[in-house]
């Protein structure tokens, strides 16, 4: 694509680490090297320099030097003489404006990375000091949740996974953001405890005044920097500011103790935002998996991030919920959990954001996003009660929670679905020895399943035979659930999406095995899906580059579709069943 008139494409050599590759400033621009009776000295005052040379030799020069110093404020202030001094020559067209875009974007970058190094607490907008020298620090773009000072980490300090092209040249150098979580606002609870992390991209620029003006900004919002009166695009970073937060994170660990019955993933249970809240832009809903939690998903987030078309079009918020629960329960909780954020960000529920969601899910969160989107009519009431749902005997807050567990309906704004390995008619594994023995130890103390304790123990007329002592006994969980021959399973593998919601289908058949490993291929497929994708794959969908690759399409494909499914009603609160 042709770059619009005034706009300084930076090549491939802006990509450089480190100031010793600035004396090969040859590799990228011809540049006649000064003889060393002309290298400037360095400035001894440690406040502005009095004349600042023009010269582009001059300040390739001042970088050559500090790249030959220890890591000192001696040479951080040359890095700042370089800047000003590159952008100088700039202005006084005594370089060519691409060779001193780089020299300038070398030593700030060089500058920045000590700086926020040595100093990663305590950033705030205002009059700062850098290595003995007057600057201010200017912020545009960041969260509206921030509060007080920010840690910043260069992004090039955050390791990020592998295959994945999440960071995107340009010019100035990625950073983190970060925050603690604020207390002031009802938003702040949608964001995950370790902080409120966002992607900056900084930079040093020569203010007006002659003073140095540290630019931090956020560069969807500000994609481009103005160099020596030039505009350059800005390089960026999609992911390493959740890789930071999610390093900082338990949620791995408190997955697979929330499967045990441990209740740090119970308390963290909710949906999160990653970025603050766009009423415009369509939300993507992304469900874990079994024992699991929602930094599985960081590849696929990051690839969206990334895309420039899925960012503008896009959310990612990703789900937490403990999943030792039975699978209608697991769902209704989920429900529950989009309803009361839809409650904080929308009470209205006029948003654009609120009326198009597309739910993505893996393994058991899979078999929950299709749950959301299903009108179940008695289907599932019938394969466990005798009775109807008018005449449930017992405590009402008690039968108003079984009857909003077997009645599901269509989540208002769920437009459409994509499910990778999904056990829709059951696992195998459910059943086996490993099954059998994880089924007692999964906990079963979900206020819901002591419902139908009470219940079969007061009312056993009311329950199909088959369920009885399971329900009376408190033998379910989310492996339970999963058996292919338990009863409400069978029948809800009948339920598909209502009309009019898409949904898509991504199965792993590993090696021709007719299964991923843990879900047979036949399970995982669903009838009347808008695409289904096999792949020569095992569970682990969720991070294999074709099944992202798919996802990717998927989104694209959906960005010019309208929503066909059941919308929510403008002005009505959603009902938060739990």
């Amino acid at each position: 694509m042709t770059p619009p008139r005034g706009v300084v494409r930076l090549s491939s050599c802006r990509r450089w680490i480190g100031l010793a590759l600035v004396a090969m400033l040859g590799a990228c621009a011809t540049v006649a090297p000064p003889s060393p009776s002309a290298e400037p000295s360095p400035l001894s005052s440690p406040g502005a320099a009095d004349t600042m040379p023009t010269s582009l030799d001059a300040a390739a020069a001042m970088a050559r030097r500090a790249a030959r110093m220890q890591d000192s404020p001696a040479r951080t202030r040359l890095l700042l003489d370089c800047v000003a001094g590159s952008e100088a020559a700039i202005a006084s067209q005594d370089a060519a404006a691409g060779q001193g875009i780089t020299l300038a974007g070398d030593c700030s970058d060089a500058a920045l990375l000590a700086e926020f190094r040595r100093r990663p607490h305590g950033w705030v907008a205002g009059p700062a000091r850098i290595a003995g020298r007057d600057v201010q620090v200017r912020v545009e773009g960041a969260s509206t949740m921030f509060r007080g000072a920010y840690s910043i980490t260069p992004a090039q300090d955050v390791p990020l996974p592998a295959g994945g092209d999440f960071r995107q040249p340009g010019f100035g150098l990625p950073v983190v953001l970060r925050t603690d979580r604020c207390s002031d606002d009802p938003r702040c609870a949608l964001y995950p405890s370790e902080g409120i992390y966002e992607w900056a991209t900084a930079w040093i620029g020569q203010g007006a005044d002659g003073v140095p003006t540290v630019h931090i900004v956020d560069p969807d919002t500000v994609p481009e920097a103005l160099v020596g009166g030039h505009r350059v695009r800005l390089a960026f970073d999609a992911l390493s500011f959740y890789m930071l937060g999610a390093s900082a994170s338990r949620l791995p660990r408190q997955g697979v103790y929330g499967l045990l019955g441990g209740d740090g993933v119970g308390r963290r249970a909710g949906v999160y935002l990653l970025r603050d809240y766009d009423p415009q832009r369509v939300p993507v809903v992304m469900i874990h998996g079994l024992g699991s939690h929602p930094i599985i998903w960081s590849e696929l987030s990051g690839a969206i991030w990334a895309d420039p078309a899925l960012r503008e079009t896009y959310q990612v918020i990703h789900v937490v919920f403990q999943t030792n629960a039975p699978l209608l329960v697991s769902r209704l909780r989920v429900q529950g959990y989009l309803d009361r954020m839809w409650q904080v960000l929308d009470p209205e529920g006029d948003d654009p954001a609120r009326r198009k969601m597309v739910l993505v899910g893996h393994s058991l969160g899979a078999v929950v996003t299709r749950l959301l989107a299903v009108d179940s009519g008695r289907v599932l009431w019938d394969s466990a009660f005798l009775v109807p749902p008018e005449d449930l005997q017992g405590p009402q807050d008690e039968g108003a929670g079984i009857r909003a567990t077997f009645l599901p309906r269509p989540h208002p704004g769920a437009c459409s679905l994509v499910m990778l390995a999904a056990p829709h008619k059951g696992s195998p594994t459910a059943s086996s020895f490993t099954g059998r023995l994880a089924r007692l130890l999964v906990g079963r103390r979900a206020p819901e399943i002591q419902a139908l304790r009470h219940l079969a123990e007061n009312h056993p007329d009311a329950i199909r035979p088959e369920l009885l002592e399971s329900y009376r006994l408190a033998r379910l969980n989310s492996i339970s659930t999963l058996q292919a021959m338990q009863p409400v399973r069978r029948a809800g593998e009948s339920l598909l999406p209502a009309p009019g919601i898409r949904y898509h289908t991504i199965a792993g058949d590993l090696h021709g095995q007719g299964s991923d490993g843990v879900v047979p291929l036949e399970s995982a497929l669903l009838d009347g899906a808008t695409s289904t994708l096999v792949l020569d794959a095992g569970h682990t969908l969720y991070r294999d580059p074709a099944a992202i690759d798919e996802v990717l399409r998927i989104l694209h494909e959906e960005r010019g579709r309208p929503c066909e499914g059941p919308a929510p009603q403008t002005g009505v609160l959603p009902e938060a069943p739990l």
